[in-house]
């Protein structure tokens, strides 16, 4: 199931880049900062809820998804950047989780890791001081 985002869902505003840059840094706002509304979104509503859920500080109590970006060196590719990184957490939140059922360990495999136990018991025993 692909959600793709619309542009107009997504607020994105420059801002200077942080770290090492020389003057460029001080100049241009070459980092750009992306805002979300999942739940003013035309996402499906068990995708909103999937994403509301995500672990982390990405999402805000008020529902937002913030990300920001700025390794590279335009604004351009900064903004390309973050749309794919969020396209990307839309499509891994819409992938719905195989739901695991518990199962017991067969018979075999019990009979198997007893006797594993008990060959490591006497390789230790062969090891203790003989008493005599």
């Amino acid at each position: 199931m692909a959600c793709w985002v619309e542009e107009n869902e997504v607020e994105i505003t420059a801002i200077r880049a942080q770290g090492p840059g020389g003057q460029n840094v001080n100049k241009v706002s070459t980092a750009v900062h992306l805002r979300f509304d999942i739940r003013a979104s035309s996402l499906p509503l068990a995708l909103k809820e999937r994403l509301l859920a995500l672990p982390g500080r990405r999402v805000t109590k008020e529902g937002i998804l913030l990300l920001k970006s700025q390794s590279a060196r335009t604004q351009e590719q900064n903004r390309s950047i973050a749309l794919e990184r969020l396209q990307g957490i839309v499509t891994e939140a819409a992938q719905v989780p195989e739901i695991r059922r518990p199962t017991k360990p067969t018979y075999g495999s019990k009979q198997r890791r007893l006797e594993g136990k008990s060959q490591r018991s006497q390789v230790k025993a062969t090891r203790r001081k003989v008493d005599e």
